[in-house]
């Protein structure tokens, strides 16, 4: 739409079904490619991406245009399928229902994307359980625990 000027960050976290540790560091990189292409097809710009095998994190400028939940459930279905195909996993790879997503201001994005590109480190300190509880508690989300992630992997 002409004269439509929008600055909307977005931070997306979602799990592998019954967060199993699935996503290996030999084909991560190429995974977190194939989602870039994903967002970019959406009209996003990808701003960060970075993971543990359990889960993954994604920073982007959002099209407001296109729902957020449209963006993940493409990411999902269009990633679940390249992982089949690619033979990455034994039997059907799946991401798990729900995810978080959380707007920030561009004031804030720098500590966003370190926050998201040193995942690895982070995990060192915390499980992804006690970040997940504590990015809904930070931004005052209602939630029934019951309804977040599986988490059968401590």
């Amino acid at each position: 739409m002409a004269n439509t000027y929008t600055q909307l960050y977005i931070h997306l976290v979602f799990a592998v079904k019954g967060r199993q540790h699935l996503i290996h560091s030999t084909w991560e990189e190429d995974l977190y490619k194939y989602i870039t292409a994903v967002i970019q097809n959406d009209g996003h710009k990808l701003i960060a991406i970075n993971g543990m095998p359990d889960h993954i994190h994604i920073v982007y400028g959002l099209k407001p245009s296109i729902a957020i939940a449209d963006t993940v459930k493409d990411i999902k279905r269009a990633t679940s399928n390249w992982i089949d195909k690619q033979n990455y996993c034994v039997g059907k790879f799946a991401w798990q229902e729900g995810y978080g997503a959380f707007s920030y201001s561009r004031s804030q994005l720098n500590d966003l994307v370190n926050y998201v590109l040193q995942q690895k480190q982070h995990h060192k300190k915390k499980t992804f359980k006690e970040e997940y509880v504590e990015m809904l508690e930070r931004f005052g989300v209602d939630y029934d625990a019951q309804y977040l992630f599986d988490f059968l992997i401590e």
